[in-house]
């Protein structure tokens, strides 16, 4: 594992671009900041509040999870989030034109409800994009999250599922058929099983995922990445690591020195180097893979 960028300030959200650049979120300095190989990095956005999933999407533009934002704590050298902030709003998506760095709102709620913690996002074939709202923790009572399905042109989004425990990272498989959601809090890997773009399957008993794995001892899961082969690939924390979840099951960790280790992307031209976030100690490291990762649907 190599370190490629020092001094971030809670990094989230990799996305490998075709310039050999790694665009990110840096959740605490509320800001979208391009990193290179060498150490350079330059902050080409200040959206403020919490900016945490990314992803490009069919116009070229960075569809940006917020959050709201937290409170910060640091101790023994390790960051991590709080509570709400104090000056919290509401979650929204965002999309930033990275030609010219306009910034635009498409979404801060779905029909009466306000967006809590948007976390995480992926976009389909088709164009429209599912993200996670993992809520918010205020006080002695925590919001529950949600899964939603929405067009990149701001004009639609649903509800596919709520009363989720935390949901966070989310992917899809090769063949779009299933969505790989990561919950943090019970450390399980949940799919859903997909009939079409924005459309789950309801399963008999009423419950609309499925568990993949739960996770022993003390790990929690945070961000995702789908390989080319179809297993799931999620930053763990706590027990830090990248842990590999096979469609059936099965799972292998590879470790990492960071209790906070929050997301995976693949890139370059076999896609078999990963990036990953360490964001507790702020740092931004890149690794060879052993499998290649899945080819996302638009490209950065």
């Amino acid at each position: 594992m190599d370190i490629i960028t020092e001094g971030l300030k809670f990094p989230e959200g990799p996305v490998a671009m075709a310039d050999g650049s790694v665009i990110l979120v840096e959740i605490k300095r509320g800001a979208v900041t391009r990193c290179w190989g060498d150490g350079r990095k330059e902050i080409i956005a200040s959206p403020g509040g919490g900016p945490n999933g990314a992803a490009i999407g069919p116009d070229g533009a960075l569809y940006i999870c917020n959050n709201g934002g937290f409170t910060w704590r640091t101790k023994d050298g390790i960051t991590s989030s709080g509570r709400v902030s104090e000056d919290y709003e509401c979650g929204r998506i965002e999309r930033l034109d990275l030609a010219t760095g306009k910034l635009d709102r498409l979404y801060d709620r779905c029909g009466e409800h306000m967006l809590n913690g948007p976390n995480d996002i992926v976009f389909d074939r088709a164009g429209g994009f599912w993200f996670t709202d993992l809520g918010k923790a205020r006080g002695r009572v925590r919001d529950m999250g949600g899964l939603y399905y929405a067009t990149p042109d701001g004009r639609s989004i649903r509800e596919a599922a709520f009363g989720l425990i935390s949901p966070n990272g989310v992917g899809l498989s090769p063949d779009e058929k299933t969505l790989y959601v990561a919950d943090t809090l019970t450390a399980r890997l949940l799919a859903f099983d997909l009939s079409g773009p924005g459309e789950i399957i309801r399963r008999s008993a009423g419950f609309p995922s499925r568990v993949v794995a739960t996770l022993p001892g003390e790990r929690y899961l945070d961000s995702l990445a789908v390989a080319a082969s179809g297993n799931v690939c999620v930053a763990t924390l706590i027990t830090p690591g990248v842990t590999t979840i096979t469609p059936a099951g099965e799972f292998h960790q590879v470790d990492t020195p960071d209790p906070y280790t929050t997301n995976i992307c693949f890139g370059e031209a076999d896609m078999q180097t990963a990036w990953i976030t360490l964001s507790g100690t702020g740092r931004l490291a890149r690794m060879r893979w052993p499998e290649p990762g899945l080819r996302l649907n638009f490209n950065g």
